[in-house]
């Protein structure tokens, strides 16, 4: 999913955002290629024009109507077979490794990735939308699994999946964790 217009950011294409050197969309497009997953699209809008250009996958173009709504979108692409991991373009910690446990976790079956709230804040990465599952506020990750079974939601504490790109001060934390890695943090 790549066609934010990064108005939180301050304008511009989201997915285009530099964050140490290298783009959003290129972190995520290494953490695609270094995972299991094999077949790969580029979910753009109108408001993205330079990130479809740039995506080196097929592009499913979207209205630009709103996360939901254009993931509704490319869910309805003849070329997409369920279930379908989810990957928002804002999360440059992902790796390979985690997309592979989010599969796993999934295990074929709908899955929401979440993060408690309490952990994305102590990362020092923003957080806009909660809600509650298990007693604890939680964030969404930003990365899904979609299928036709019924939605089950995974909490897990990876910074690889708590750390997104909304909010300039964002952009600061995750450089700090790119300079300074600390794989304890991992759990």
């Amino acid at each position: 999913m790549c066609g934010g217009r990064g108005t939180r950011l301050g304008g511009g294409e989201k997915p285009l955002r530099e964050v140490a050197g290298v783009t959003l969309l290129d972190r995520v497009r290494d953490a695609l290629a270094a995972s299991r997953v094999r077949t790969v699209y580029a979910v753009t809008s109108p408001a993205a024009p330079e990130t479809a250009a740039s995506a080196a996958a097929p592009v499913i173009e979207t209205p630009g109507d709103g996360y939901v709504r254009d993931l509704r979108t490319a869910l309805a692409d003849d070329r997409v077979e369920q279930p379908v991991l989810t990957v928002a373009a804002d999360l440059p910690l992902l790796d390979g490794e985690a997309l592979d446990a989010v599969l796993e976790a999934a295990d074929g079956r709908t899955l929401t990735v979440a993060v408690p709230a309490g952990r994305v804040r102590a990362l020092g990465f923003s957080v806009d939308t909660t809600y509650r599952t298990g007693g604890i506020a939680v964030r969404p990750a930003g990365v899904n699994v979609v299928g036709p079974d019924p939605e089950r939601t995974w909490v897990t504490r990876d910074p690889r999946l708590a750390a997104n790109v909304n909010r300039p001060r964002d952009r600061l934390a995750v450089a700090w964790r790119l300079a300074a890695p600390d794989t304890s943090l991992r759990q």
